[in-house]
């Protein structure tokens, strides 16, 4: 069902009836059309439009923050905060995409030779509803400066947040049907995606889907960009400052009410220091205040949808039950809505699901280690290698945790963040290929080499 439903509440605010397959065909035609001209407009006149959508952003942001809270659950603070972090893509590429995509000049034995990146065609992106808006900007902003044109299909509980995307960027200026939304269900991916119109695609969302149209693509013989689920871990050694990485911990897992793929989620901690780590985390946990999303001051809100309630509450039982020790938290709270209580579990057996499953909710696996070593092996034990936090002042062990981790990111003495200036994406089964930066504006580009051999001038060289 595509619908709007307040997590909060567990009540149906909107439905919506998804695609005829001919209403589909259609707008992925139009799309395709829209490209062959849209791919001709210069970056300057694109610069316009992407700087017009940062402003509607930016003038809206409070009402496309409650739209979010509405759907998802997010805090309010955090739904408006998502909504500026928006216009600061759109900003970043609206500013860099011109020397991004420049012509790169090789020296070679031809008289010039060059790189030249000319966009692909029609991109479907494949969004989940955790982030509803930045997931969507994050590749829009590059796609559409790039000169691709965009089909989202984005989760189906928050079809207003996706069509409110669309509805920035035409009233942005940009032509009609370079950018749409698609109110499809899943089980109509697949056919779009088969569709010799549709170029390539970029999915953010769990293992199973990014299996399933990394598949597709592959026997259609097209690219994509995955970036999939995350089991972060935050490692803190003695060296590093206790009261900061205690309270960043809290920040860094709690992020979205926990429901994020770089959420930090396993904290591996030396031995020596696990104890007060363990009782300023606590506290930090337990004073953050859970309830309705609507509310400033709350810093946790429902998880998205009773699924993700009850698997978080699966994943927690079986944890203890596999010997993990509950430090606090651990219950669902009240009957109306989806709340989780803050959750930290210590003594995790490295074989429970806390350790690893990818757990979308509120609640920490603490680890303890004896040195750099086992904190190392203890990060890279997970099939996860999405992003990593370590906390250290010792310049060798910053170079150990640096080159050793396994992860798309290592953040040294903060917590994991997206940026639009820097590459975003994991390895293992994170996904592969990388958003933002430069190398995500690139990469749906036709990375096209030209080499140009004048006879004329090698003719005037040889008679001098």
């Amino acid at each position: 069902m595509i619908a709007t439903i307040n997590p909060a509440t567990g009540q149906t605010l909107r439905t919506f009836s998804p695609l005829t397959r001919a209403e589909l065909d259609r707008k992925i035609s139009d799309a395709a059309e829209a490209f062959r001209g849209f791919r001709f407009t210069s970056i300057g006149r694109r610069r316009e439009w992407m700087t017009r959508a940062a402003g509607i952003l930016e003038t809206r942001r409070r009402e496309f923050g409650e739209l979010i809270t509405m759907e998802m659950g997010k805090p309010i603070t955090a739904s408006v905060a998502e909504v500026v972090k928006c216009a600061t893509a759109c900003r970043y590429y609206a500013e860099n995409a011109s020397s991004l995509l420049a012509d790169e000049t090789v020296k070679t034995s031809a008289t010039e030779s060059f790189v030249r990146f000319q966009p692909m065609g029609v991109i479907l992106a494949v969004m989940p509803w955790n982030f509803p808006f930045w997931q969507v900007f994050r590749f829009a902003a590059p796609t559409l400066m790039a000169g691709n044109t965009g089909l989202l299909k984005h989760a189906s509980n928050v079809p207003q947040c996706a069509l409110a995307i669309q509805e920035i960027f035409t009233e942005a200026g940009f032509p009609e049907h370079v950018f749409q939304t698609l109110l499809i269900g899943s089980d109509m991916v697949r056919e779009v995606l088969r569709d010799p119109r549709v170029a390539a695609a970029t999915l953010t969302g769990s293992e199973a889907a990014g299996r399933d149209v990394a598949g597709t693509a592959g026997r259609e013989i097209k690219k994509t960009v995955l970036e999939l689920g995350g089991s972060d871990p935050f490692i803190v050694m003695p060296s590093a400052n206790l009261d900061e990485a205690a309270k960043t911990a809290v920040k860094a897992r709690t992020v979205n009410s926990g429901q994020s793929c770089i959420a930090a989620k396993r904290f591996i901690i030396a031995e020596e220091i696990a104890d007060e780590f363990e009782r300023r985390f606590v506290a930090g946990m337990k004073s953050l205040k859970v309830g309705d999303p609507t509310d400033e001051a709350t810093e946790i809100g429902p998880l998205a949808t009773p699924q993700i309630l009850e698997d978080v509450a699966r994943q927690v039982e079986a944890s203890i039950a596999a010997g993990a020790r509950l430090l606090t938290g651990g219950r669902r709270i009240g009957s109306k809505g989806t709340f989780y209580e803050p959750t930290v579990l210590t003594n995790t057996p490295l074989e429970s699901p806390a350790s690893r499953e990818e757990v979308f909710g509120p609640v920490a696996a603490i680890f303890r280690v004896r040195d750099v070593d086992e904190a190392i092996r203890v990060a890279n034990d997970s099939m996860f290698g999405l992003g990593a936090s370590v906390w250290t002042n010792d310049e060798s062990e910053r170079q150990r945790f640096i080159n050793d981790i396994e992860t798309g990111q290592v953040f040294v003495n903060a917590m994991v963040a997206s940026d639009p200036h820097l590459p975003f994406g994991g390895v293992k089964r994170s996904g592969y290929g990388r958003e933002l930066g430069s190398y995500g504006i690139r990469e749906f580009m036709n990375i096209k080499t030209v080499w140009i051999h004048d006879h004329s001038t090698a003719a005037k060289k040889n008679s001098e």
